[in-house]
């Protein structure tokens, strides 16, 4: 693809894709234009970056179609001095787009090789305010919460509450909750010490994130 029309695939993916689904914050359609996709798409799949679907990329995990990268990121309202927790890295676009708008990004990848080409892909994009850590996200990260926003980049079949007591009262976590064939995406604002406020925003399902908690099946 040659630049113009690189660049009119990423006006028809806000336009045709990204808008129609109630994305309509000028800041989250601002860092969606100047963020460059394509670049944190793998070689093979350059040819996907702008379409409604998710990639693959290494170790069977994939970005999450442009859709629902861009609705969590105006769920989660990131403001410039906030310190974001996200769990899942993947190739490092949703990573990008927030610490685009916030103070400082802290993300959490199992993968190895994922976190490897997250971090080139951050260098190459000029993103210095986001550190990929190779770690376990279900546990996050407590030595450096609180947090004022948490970003799951999968599902979970629940939130677990070690996470959400890294949140700062006030802080909030957008992730998307439950199990196939419907699953919901939640907003959680902490909204004391021990209390929690649930949002519901909206259903579509996602990929699970690696060693959360999923709930028996066993029936008597």
């Amino acid at each position: 693809m040659n630049l113009p029309d690189v660049e009119q695939a990423r006006f028809n993916m806000i336009e045709q894709q990204i808008r129609p689904w109630d994305v309509l914050d000028a800041e989250v359609l601002r860092v969606l234009a100047e963020v460059k996709r394509e670049d944190f798409v793998p070689n093979p799949f350059k040819a996907m970056a702008f379409a409604d679907m998710a990639v693959p990329l290494p170790g069977q995990q994939v970005m999450l179609a442009p859709r629902l990268q861009a609705r969590l990121l105006q769920d989660a309202a990131v403001q410039p001095t906030d310190k974001v927790l996200e769990i899942g890295t993947g190739s490092g676009f949703t990573t990008a787009m927030l610490a685009s708008q916030a103070q400082r990004v802290i993300s959490l990848e199992i993968n190895a090789e994922l976190a490897d080409l997250a971090r080139a892909n951050l260098q190459r994009a000029n993103i210095h305010n986001a550190d990929v850590r190779c770690a376990d996200g279900a546990k996050g990260a407590a030595e450096q919460a609180p947090f004022d926003v948490i970003v799951l980049g999968g599902s979970v079949s629940e939130v677990p509450h070690a996470l959400l007591a890294q949140l700062k009262i006030g802080g909030r976590l957008v992730g998307i909750v439950g199990d196939e064939p419907v699953m919901h995406a939640l907003l959680i604002t902490r909204t004391s010490e021990t209390n929690f406020k649930t949002d519901e925003k909206w259903d579509d399902n996602a990929p699970r994130l690696l060693n959360f908690p999923e709930p028996s099946t066993f029936k008597f």
